[in-house]
């Protein structure tokens, strides 16, 4: 077998068998076309689709964005740490306000308010989930030929057996289907809620712990003649808050929620480790895409979380809601130990993953997700001209450039994880709302912290960016989030 570099003009072997310096004019000029020859070949494979790799999807919840260690939180992260330096950290990526919104928008390449799934979470006792008309990016995957696996939270929709995982593309599941999970009972609201390929499963153990281990049995297991995509996302570090103590001892300078917020991180960190050494022991880490992400902002910072110097926190449309930390790794293809500062959204994971799968993106739905993979690996700038980080009924945010409006920003808080849909409003309620409607454009570049509102001094700027929030807004389709109906009854099993 030829070596990897054997047609590169510069590689050792093309020096080798380069000629002597010619003498005669018409050996210069057959060198010169040799030359062309080989510097064509090299442009074409430069620019050539990568192999189809396995991908690796490790998705955090709850995250504060500075409270990893290449950031410099103060919680040890040495195995994430390992990952984000191997490959590229994403400075300035965008998920939604909270859980069920960012996984929607990974799924389908689509933002949530064309799901109907823009406001609050998908409840226990939702009557909804992922629309079944969406295409899922594991079912996109397995039409290509890849094995797909989903091992850990899939809080999108449980209420029928059609929106179940191993319904929408994934040949295996295991973990559970709501937040808030029990980690140690693994219940919700006194339904169990635990899972293997969509039925009812009682392994016993700290959850963490569990999904680290069916992820490690599933590539060991994989079949070797299909490339895998292993979707992770843990339902670590969100609360309750629990942990085994040996993950807290180090952390005793710490009080309350934190201490064992940092011991559930911890305990994260040392999967993400045993999950990379699965890959490694395999010999498939020159042959995997690794890529993690948080799904929102971290709750409460300052108190349980640090979002760093970024504002507010889950929940809000602010940095700190919606700028997670975030890298993609893959040796060989994703220059190591470098920072992506362009805006990116988890959208755009759908159609950059179909097109390195090789699979079609042609579709019913149109996407709202962009290839990032130039700006990921060749330097160049965010495929987007904006990027709306919500369109819900009270309060909404656009990004074009650094410039960056909010809309009714205080309101966004009361739509976050915990919300229930406000009743309809009648037309003088709703005179009232546009008149106490609050305006706040930033200029990212100037103010990372969105301290200073500028709205007043660029008028111009904040009629542009309503066209454009406008535009968007007006495709979105009705909030599905309902209150809990008083007559439901919370079953054995969650799902069944």
């Amino acid at each position: 077998m030829m070596p990897d570099d054997w047609f590169h003009p510069l590689s050792r072997s093309a020096k080798r068998r380069a000629p002597a310096a010619p003498r005669r004019p018409g050996h210069v000029l057959a060198l010169l076309a040799s030359l062309l020859l080989w510097n064509s070949i090299a442009a074409a494979q430069e620019n050539s689709p990568a192999p189809r790799p396995n991908i690796v999807f490790l998705l955090a919840d709850d995250l504060g964005s500075h409270d990893v260690g290449w950031r410099g939180g103060e919680i040890k992260t040495p195995q994430l740490d390992k990952l984000a330096r191997a490959g590229a950290r994403l400075e300035q990526f965008y998920v939604q306000p909270v859980c069920s919104p960012t996984r929607a928008a990974l799924m389908t390449g689509r933002y949530p308010f064309r799901h109907g799934l823009q406001v609050g979470v998908v409840r226990p006792w939702a009557q909804y989930g992922l629309p079944l008309e969406e295409r899922t990016l594991p079912q996109a995957l397995r039409e290509a030929g890849y094995q797909t696996a989903i091992v850990g939270k899939w809080h999108l929709g449980h209420f029928e057996r059609d929106y179940l995982p191993t319904r929408r593309g994934f040949d295996r599941q295991y973990g559970h289907y709501n937040g808030a999970l029990d980690y140690f009972k693994h219940d919700r609201d006194g339904g169990f809620d635990w899972h293997r390929d969509d039925r009812e499963c009682h392994d016993e153990g700290y959850t963490t712990h569990l999904i680290a281990r069916e992820v490690v049995r599933i590539i060991k297991e994989r079949d070797p003649t299909k490339p895998l995509f292993l979707y992770v996302p843990f339902n670590t570090v969100h609360a309750p808050h629990q942990v085994p103590e040996k993950y807290t001892e180090p952390y005793g300078h710490l009080q309350g929620n934190r201490r064992v917020y940092a011991g559930m991180l911890a305990a994260l960190d040392e999967a993400v480790g045993q999950i990379a050494e699965a890959i490694d022991g395999q010999g498939l880490t020159a042959k995997t895409l690794f890529i993690f992400s948080s799904d929102n902002g971290g709750p409460a910072p300052g108190r349980v979380t640090s979002n760093g110097p970024l504002r507010a926190g889950k929940g809000t449309l602010y940095e700190g809601g919606v700028r997670v930390c975030a890298f993609a790794s893959w040796k060989g293809h994703i220059q190591h130990d470098t920072a992506v500062n362009v805006p990116l959204h988890i959208v755009d994971w759908y159609p950059t993953l179909l097109k390195l799968a090789g699979a079609p993106l042609e579709q019913k739905l149109p996407l709202d997700g962009r290839d990032l993979w130039p700006a990921l690996t060749a330097g160049q700038p965010s495929p987007h001209e904006e990027i709306v980080l919500n369109a819900a009924p009270r309060t909404g945010a656009i990004r074009a450039g650094d410039w960056k409006l909010v809309l009714n920003g205080s309101a966004d808080a009361a739509e976050g994880e915990n919300a229930e849909p406000a009743p309809p409003a009648g037309k003088k309620a709703r005179k009232k709302a546009v008149a106490e409607e609050s305006v706040e454009l930033f200029n990212l570049a100037d103010d990372p912290r969105e301290e200073r509102n500028v709205a007043a001094q660029n008028a111009e700027r904040v009629r542009d960016l309503r066209a454009r929030y406008a535009a968007c807004a007006r495709q979105a389709v009705p909030p599905k989030a309902r209150p809990k109906s008083p007559d439901f009854q919370i079953p054995r099993v969650w799902g069944e």
